[in-house]
């Protein structure tokens, strides 16, 4: 009988270990820079992989989660501090901007420098609406003059009712390309299939009619136009089922697209949290080598909420794409081994991997947004398989509208049909009587829904294993 613990094991709790000391790094202040200082050469006892090796890696996690935790906190601080005081700042736009809140310009920056009460670097990003500016585009430098409010979310403060001067055009090509092939995808389909191919394709649903954004929250679907983790693993399996020379190949082709992806969406967060999963597993498919869905999900909540401790404090969004994560990666392949005694085909692996992101998701939205569709299950089963197709189309679409517009409509009306018909049943399901709820439940009976999920795992990874030495394999141990 082997001995001591599994590397995966010490990988996993440390992992863990460091979200805690950053979540804990909101409460209790430490200055353990210099302890982790001391603790670095004690490193090379986990190599040991026994229950000295398993404390130290708890106590080294927690250490590097609070000092980096600290960091930031003192970060936050700087911002608290400037609540209700008027500020000048200048900081890089994230997205285009749209009308908002009485026609305001809106659009969520970062790279925020103060310039007035005093100069320095502000953390996290900022949500401006304003005046003044025609119009601000990705990567633009703009001048921002308003009263800052901390906030919480995504997004550390806000400043409404600014003077927005745009103050550095940008030049990136790849934004310029983006903007050129979402005017692509705007002159080859009519509103709203543009605005829904835009959504689909690359997250940017800043055009959809707010009727349809509605449609698409009562019936469970907004995610199909919030770029995800879903898209990254389609550019994957697409790539998977090209016939080409060698493994190598299939690597670099994926890793490109995904990287490529990346840029054009200009960073979101969710994406990049799902490049991180897919470079990973694609880089130990090359190697002959499996990392457990578990693995993934701890190392890169880990290392993205190192980056950016914001995350794991008051981010919805991080916290519903490891829930997802864990239902696609972990709880889906569990539940298609129940259900077929051979690996099921594509199509039915995208409903099972639905299936389960909706059910790991679903207590914390309805804590959250106080909202659930009741006929969010069905609507997913007959709108989410097309949404491959829907890429594919709408990118042929926004290609043939930026390179020869006075022939787009002939590459186009493919996907005008099909997003044409998309919208026609979301509107249809949404006119269901009762298709959502109102409804809400707390914190404790959240985390008890949680906690019933990972037992039944368990329960269904024993029952599938073989022997004990099978599960404490599954498990790390």
């Amino acid at each position: 009988m082997r001995r001591g613990f599994r590397r995966t094991t010490l990988i996993i709790t440390f992992c863990i270990a460091v979200l805690t000391g950053i979540g804990l790094s909101r409460k209790v202040s430490l200055d353990t820079g210099l302890w982790l200082i001391v603790l670095l050469p004690s490193v090379i006892l986990l190599k040991r992989k026994n229950t000295t090796a398993l404390i130290l890696a708890i106590i080294l996690g927690l250490a590097l989660g609070l000092w980096r935790g600290s960091i930031y906190m003192q970060k936050l601080q700087d911002i608290k501090l400037l609540s209700g005081q008027k500020v000048v700042i200048e900081a890089t736009a994230l997205a285009d901007s749209v009308y908002g809140y009485r026609y305001q310009m809106e659009f969520n920056a970062a790279s925020v420098t103060l310039l007035e009460p005093n100069q320095k670097s502000l953390a996290g990003s900022i949500k401006v609406s304003g005046f003044g500016a025609p119009m601000v585009y990705r990567g633009d430098r703009v001048k921002v003059e308003g009263k800052l409010y901390p906030m919480r979310g995504s997004n550390q403060a806000r400043i409404a009712y600014a003077k927005l001067t745009r103050v550095g055009a940008d030049s990136s090509w790849i934004n310029s390309l983006t903007r050129k092939f979402g005017a692509g995808v705007r002159n080859a389909l009519p509103e709203p299939a543009s605005s829904l191919g835009l959504g689909i394709l690359i997250g940017q649903r800043n055009g959809l009619p707010k009727e349809i954004t509605e449609q698409l929250t009562i019936v469970g679907l907004v995610h199909i136009v919030a770029v995800s983790g879903y898209n990254v693993t389609i550019l994957s399996r697409a790539v998977a089922r090209l016939r080409l020379g060698s493994k190598y190949q299939r690597l670099m082709l994926s890793l490109f697209l995904i990287s490529l992806f990346v840029l054009v969406t200009g960073f979101s967060a969710s994406i990049v949290r799902a490049a991180i999963v897919a470079g990973l597993s694609l880089i130990a498919w090359y190697f002959g080598r499996r990392i457990s869905g578990v693995t993934l999900i701890a190392f890169t909540a880990a290392l993205t909420g190192l980056v950016k401790p914001f995350y794991v404090w008051s981010d919805l969004g991080w916290y519903l794409s490891f829930l997802a994560f864990f239902g696609v990666l972990v709880v889906a392949p569990l539940l298609a081994s129940r259900l077929f005694s051979r690996p099921p085909r594509v199509l039915a692996m995208i409903l099972i991997e639905t299936l389960c992101a909706e059910i790991m998701t679903l207590p914390l939205i309805i804590m959250t947004f106080t909202q659930v569709s009741l006929i969010g299950l069905l609507a997913n089963l007959l709108v989410v398989p097309l949404v491959p197709i829907a890429m594919l189309l709408s990118a042929v679409a926004g290609l043939a509208g930026a390179a020869i517009p006075e022939y787009a409509g002939w590459f186009a009306w493919p996907a005008n049909l099909l997003l044409t018909y998309m919208l026609d049943l979301v509107r249809l399901l949404a006119e269901v009587p009762f298709a959502s709820l109102r409804t809400t439940i707390s914190p404790a009976p959240m985390i008890g829904l949680y906690g019933a999920v990972l037992l039944l795992v368990i329960i269904l990874q024993r029952r599938l294993l073989k022997s004990k030495h099978d599960v404490k394999n599954w498990l790390g141990v």
